[in-house]
């Protein structure tokens, strides 16, 4: 196994919730105690529902925001907040395109001014490798002079995705790229990021609810639930064979194109538990149909499970008594 280019240590991210006239103060763990490596030119993708803690994942370890504990390996060295060299190794492509560029500036303003604020670049180089990153992800040169609100959604991505590459990172984190997007859209800016990964050699951390689209580009999967990994291994092995349970239940409500299929829709009750104040034990266990005591008790930790890891007591294909 090659050494990893970007590694997170028991990451943590806790934030503190004042309390008011009637209650007391709280602390939401969104992030907790998440581990994970990823190689050059892989793409690790991250999963879960909505408030699991994925794209607070992305904003530590971008560090946008400081971990609580743990820590972020870059090349396995210790990535500093803030610094310049970390800025050129690791850049982030957020979710909107609508919201993620300033509408005050023209595109190849946008996309010089990472270059402008770490580099001692000349103007004429700047324009020369904008105007290149652009051919990159598919824009004219005459877009170089135009305003974000002249694009459409698919068009703004790759410009958010272009001025990510300006500085030449390794690492590109990739938070819900392409959800805002329709469905012909999608395909076309993931095929760019192919393409790039391709010929660039980088490393995706991307970050989907769409499972679809993960089983589609990925090569690792981490499976996250309230802020804690619950499932991590190689995408073949995950989409083929889940062990959690939770991993089972996402992957039976994906959307199968082929109609002679069957495919048997588990369905979870209840809601996703508040991090403000999560359940004792399993944080998973009051949706599980295979949750039992210990599970109401004791919090399972992520262990290797032959080509996986999984943190739970009672994994799929091992189960042997009747669920309680």
């Amino acid at each position: 196994m090659a050494d990893p280019i970007l590694e997170g240590r028991n990451l943590t991210r806790y934030y503190s919730v004042g309390g008011g006239m009637f209650s007391k103060p709280g602390v939401v763990k969104a992030l907790d105690g998440a581990s994970f490596k990823l190689e050059a030119g892989k793409t690790l993708a991250v999963v879960g529902e909505s408030g699991c803690g994925k794209s607070t994942l992305a904003r530590v370890v971008t560090m946008i925001e400081e971990p609580t504990s743990g820590e972020v390996l870059i090349d396995g060295k210790p990535a500093a907040p803030g610094s310049a060299e970390m800025r050129q190794k690791i850049q982030i492509v957020f979710q909107n395109p609508y919201g993620s560029l300033n509408p005050r500036h023209k595109v190849g303003y946008i996309l010089e001014e990472p270059i402008r604020l770490n580099t001692n670049m000349p103007a004429a180089d700047r324009r020369r490798r904008a105007e290149e990153t652009m051919e990159r992800v598919g824009l004219r040169p005459e877009h170089y002079e135009r305003y974000p609100h002249m694009f459409s959604g698919g068009q703004r991505q790759r410009i958010a995705i272009a001025r990510a590459l300006m500085l030449e990172p390794k690492i590109l984190v990739l938070d819900e790229p392409v959800s805002a997007l329709d469905l012909s859209i999608q395909a076309q800016v993931l095929n760019i990021l192919a393409d790039l990964q391709s010929d660039l050699g980088l490393a995706y951390l991307f970050i989907s609810h769409d499972l679809s689209v993960v089983k589609h580009i990925s090569d690792d999967v981490l499976v996250m639930y309230l802020g804690k990994v619950v499932e991590a291994g190689a995408a073949k092995t995950v989409f083929s064979a889940p062990r959690h349970p939770y991993t089972n239940a996402l992957l039976s409500a994906t959307p199968v194109a082929d109609p002679t299929r069957q495919k048997q829709r588990i369905m979870l009750t209840g809601e996703l538990p508040s991090p403000l104040n999560p359940p004792p034990g399993c944080a998973f266990h009051p949706r599980c149909s295979y949750a039992t005591d210990i599970c109401r008790q004791t919090a399972p930790a992520l262990e290797a499970d032959g080509s996986s890891a999984v943190a739970c007591y009672h994994p799929i294909g091992a189960v042997t008594t009747v669920p309680a």
